[in-house]
C-alpha cells in the first residue's frame, strides 16, 4: 500500500550549523508545519520494527529523525500511541506519523545574547565562555547555547558547520574557545588543530597534594567508560574504542588539601583533562562525575582554559590568548591557600 498523505502544511527551508553537515538542511529539518501520513504494513514487513518499517515507507526521512517523532508522541500503530523504536508490527497494521519539526530541527535558530569577545575580526573570533553555557544544542538543550548566539551574532554563521565551532568545552568548563567567521578560516583552524598547532593550556584545581614530578606527561588512551556510559576512561590501548590522549599536568602549587596546576593538551579527546587528572589520584575539584568534591565553594569542574596560542588561520599572524580565572575559580584559589598569578602561564 502506498503511503496516504493525509494533510498537509509543509514548507522547506535550510536549518544552519547542523553539525552532521556542511550547513545545509535535509528533508528532516524542513518541516514547519505539520504533515500526517498514514500506511499500512504490508506482508514483507510482518514482524520489522516500527522505525525501520518507518523509513523504509517514508523515504527522505533519516531513522533517527523518525525516533524523534516517536519519542515526541507523533507515531501511532493501530491508533495507539508508539515510543519504543524496537517495537514490532504486524502485517496489515495501520501506522500513523505527525512529520513535524523536532526539538533537534528546531534547534539551529539565532538567539541574540551576550558574547564576551576576546578578539574579533573577519575571519576570527575568540570568545572567554563563561561556566554554565552550552557550546552546541544536545538533548536537553536545545536552546540558548552558544551556537544559537553566534547565529545572532553575525550573518556568515548560518553557512558554516556548527556556526563556525571548531572545537568545544564542557557546560561547566569556562575560558578561551576558538571561532571560525568564514569557511576559509574554519577550514584551517580544524588543520591546524588536527596538526596541534593550536596551544591549548588550562588551569586546573585537583584534590590532594600532588605526587610525583613537577611536571608530567599522562600519555593514556581515552574511551567511553565501559561501567557509566555516561563517563570516558582511561582504557587499555588494545581496547576497542580507545583513542590516543596525552596531556602535560605542570604543578603550579600544592597543599596538603589541593593541588593548582596547568593542562596543555595535545590531543583533545572528550572530557580528556578531567580524565587524566582522575586517572593521576588528583581529580578536579568540583567534578563529581570523575571522583571530585565539592571543595571551597567549587560547585563545578574547576577547570578553566586560560591561554591559545596560534597561527591566525588566513593572515598568519602570531597570536596570543590569555583570559583570567572567574570570580569563582578565583575565589576557591583564596580559600584554598594556593597561590597563583597570570604569569604562570608562560
Amino acid at each position: 500500500m502506498a503511503t496516504e498523505i493525509i494533510s498537509t502544511g509543509i514548507r522547506e527551508t535550510e536549518f544552519p550549523g547542523d553539525p552532521l553537515s556542511d550547513g545545509g538542511g535535509t528533508a528532516d529539518e524542513g518541516l514547519l508545519d505539520v504533515e500526517t501520513r498514514v500506511c499500512e504494513v504490508p506482508a514483507a514487513m510482518h514482524g520489522w520494527r516500527v522505525d525501520r518499517a518507518l523509513a523504509a515507507l517514508i523515504p527522505g526521512f533519516s531513522r533517527s529523525y523518525l525516533q524523534q517523532l516517536m519519542a515526541d508522541g507523533a507515531v501511532q500503530v493501530r491508533e495507539v500511541e508508539v515510543r519504543k523504536p524496537a517495537a514490532r508490527i504486524a502485517a496489515g497494521d495501520r501506522l500513523q506519523v505527525e512529520l513535524r519539526p523536532t526539538q533537534q530541527a528546531q534547534a539551529f535558530v539565532a538567539q541574540p545574547m551576550a558574547l564576551d569577545v576576546v578578539y574579533e575580526d573577519a575571519h576570527l573570533l575568540v570568545l572567554n565562555k563563561p561556566a554554565g553555557l552550552v557550546v552546541h544544542p544536545a538533548a536537553g538543550n536545545w536552546s540558548g547555547t552558544l551556537l544559537n548566539g553566534l547565529l545572532a551574532h553575525h550573518a556568515a554563521a548560518a553557512s558554516l558547520p556548527r556556526a563556525g565551532i571548531v572545537h568545544r568545552l564542557d557546560k561547566d568548563t569556562s575560558g578561551l574557545m576558538l571561532v571560525g567567521k568564514s569557511r576559509q578560516a574554519v577550514e584551517a583552524l580544524i588543520r591546524a588543530i588536527a596538526a596541534r598547532d593550536v596551544q591549548r593550556q588550562y588551569l586546573a584545581l585537583g584534590h590532594g597534594a600532588w605526587t610525583g614530578p613537577p611536571e608530567r606527561l599522562v600519555d593514556q588512551p581515552i574511551g567511553r567508560d565501559t561501567h557509566n556510559r555516561l563517563r570516558m576512561a582511561v582504557i587499555r590501548p588494545d581496547a576497542t574504542g580507545g583513542k590516543s590522549a596525552q596531556t602535560t599536568v605542570t604543578l603550579l602549587d600544592s597543599s596538603l588539601t589541593g593541588c593548582l596546576v596547568t593542562c596543555k593538551l595535545h590531543t583533545g579527546r572528550t572530557h580528556q583533562i578531567r580524565v587524566h587528572m582522575g586517572w593521576l589520584g588528583h581529580p578536579l575539584v568540583g567534578d563529581t562525575l570523575y571522583g571530585g568534591r565539592v571543595l571551597w565553594g567549587m560547585g563545578r569542574q574547576a577547570l578553566h582554559a586560560a591561554r591559545l596560542r596560534l597561527l591566525h588561520p588566513v593572515s598568519g599572524q602570531a597570536l596570543d590568548f590569555r583570559a583570567e580565572p572567574p570570580a569563582d575559580l578565583l575565589q576557591a584559589l583564596e580559600e584554598s591557600g594556593l597561590r597563583y598569578n597570570g604569569a604562570s602561564l608562560g
